[in-house]
Parts: C-alpha cells; structure tokens; sequence
C-alpha cells in the first residue's frame, strides 16, 4: 500500500468519528428526530479533497458509526435508508473535486466557493432524498391527515434545508481561507 492511500484511509477513519461527534454537537428541533448538525462537514471535505469515493467511504461509515451507537431503526430498509444511504451519498459532493481543484490552481475563490456549494447542495439533497423516501414509507402515521409525501418533504426539510446552508458556508470558508488542504500529496 502506498503512502497516499495509506493517508487516505487513515483521514476517512479520523474524519468519519468527527463526524459522528458533530452530529451528536446538534440543534434538534423535532422530538421525532431530525437535527441540524455538521455531520456532512467531514464527508464534504473528504469527497474534496479525496474524491468521490472517500466522501462516499466516510459517509458509509458515520451511517454504520451511527446505527451501532444506537440509531433509531424500525425496520432494516428504513435505518439502510436513514443511515447507510443518507449518509454515504452525501461524498456525492467529490463530483465537483476536479473543478474545485482546477479554480484553486487559478486561486479562483469565487469558484472553489461555487463548487463547493453545488457539491454540498448535490450531496444535501441526495441525503435529503433518503430521509423523506424513510418518512414516507416508515413514519407515516405522523402526517396525520395530511398528504404524508408533503409532510416529510416539509419535515424532512425544517433540519434539511438549513444544515445544506450551514455546511456549504462553512465549507467554503474552510477551503477558500486554506486552499492547501486542497492537496492530498
């Protein structure tokens, strides 16, 4: 194994456990669950700086990390969807790694700042997807009477919307400020 890829597995690891603390660091406003938190933080700088597949990897991980520390699953599809799913696709933030890269070759920080939004908003939303699909199907008889897709889109949402907002401003500061995080050799 080479020393970069040895270094990649070791962030991925480091990463992955800060953000499982970050999501435990968070604002719930729904006693049903749902909290606004950092956790994508840690998938998002990995999924830059590594690509694709360790945001991927590391998201994976803090879903696993999460159901084993005691996540609330109802049924095996539902903690897959709330956990491993939403929280692996959110390092589909990595598909805007080479242009992230290119614009800090230009010391472009309106474009890394760009990029990293998209990718942020990619991944968000992806993971935003998930846990509506787990709602709908798992938590219905929450909506009451209400059209159920409607309710957990806004449920889902209300802690969705903001940590997207939250992760891509921080994110952005972090890149822009220190491009040569942005290096991985």
């Amino acid at each position: 194994m080479n020393k970069s890829r040895l270094l990649m597995l070791v962030e991925i690891a480091i990463f992955a456990a800060i953000g499982v603390v970050l999501d435990k660091i968070s604002f719930s406003i729904w006693a049903q669950g749902g909290s606004i938190s950092f956790v994508m933080l840690p998938i998002l700088l990995m999924a830059i700086r590594w690509g694709l597949s360790a945001g991927v990897i590391t998201g994976l991980l803090i879903g696993i990390i999460q159901i084993a520390l005691g996540g609330y699953v109802l049924h095996w599809v539902q903690g897959f969807l709330d956990y491993i799913v939403a929280f692996s696709v959110v390092g589909f933030a990595g598909i805007f790694r080479t242009q992230i890269l290119e614009a800090a070759k230009n010391l472009d920080k309106k474009k890394i700042s760009l990029y990293i939004v998209l990718g942020t908003t990619v991944g968000g939303l992806l993971r935003y997807a998930a846990h509506s699909i787990a709602g709908a199907v798992f938590f219905k008889e929450y909506a009451g009477d209400q059209n159920v897709w409607l309710y957990t889109i806004i449920y889902n949402g209300s802690y969705m919307i903001p940590a997207i907002i939250l992760t891509s401003i921080v994110g952005s500061l972090i890149f822009t400020s220190a491009p040569k995080l942005l290096r991985t050799n």
